[in-house]
């Protein structure tokens, strides 16, 4: 489009206000013809947290619930220079995952305990097409546990 635009006399300026582009964005594609630019992906970056590696797992091996703001304190005044959100991530690449608690069952006996659920649905019925009605839905569920005494 751009191309034709620029085939037609239109100036780079009067392009990229119809387009909605800069205009070095124009001028880029005026150059470049219908080739579409191509992006190398990022380098990466090492962490300004990177130095104090050792120290964060040491930590997180000895406290898991330890907070990342108690470690962002006692690294800075380790020296630490980087900001807290820059130690959230490298912190979320590092920290060993927390072993999931077993679930223990909950047996009760049968009619002790019940599940409730209580919802509004939206609907038609075929007797009145085209009238919408509100509908309440009450499900109670009674629980009993799958042992026998």
């Amino acid at each position: 489009m751009i191309q034709e635009l620029k085939r037609q006399g239109l100036s780079i300026s009067a392009i990229a206000r119809q387009t909605g582009l800069d205009r070095k964005t124009v001028k880029k594609y005026l150059a470049n013809g219908l080739e579409t630019p191509a992006y190398a992906p990022r380098k990466p970056v090492a962490s300004a947290a990177e130095p104090y590696r050792t120290y964060l797992l040491e930590r997180m091996a000895s406290y898991p619930g330890l907070s990342s703001r108690r470690l962002h304190r006692e690294i800075r005044d380790m020296g630490y220079d980087g900001a807290y959100s820059s130690l959230t991530e490298y912190l979320r690449q590092i920290r060993p995952p927390l072993p999931r608690p077993y679930e223990r069952r909950f047996e009760t006996g049968a009619g002790v305990q019940a599940q409730v659920d209580f919802a509004e649905f939206q609907t038609v019925f075929t007797g009145e097409p085209g009238i919408v009605r509100k509908v309440w839905l009450f499900s109670m569920v009674l629980g009993q546990a799958r042992t026998t005494d």
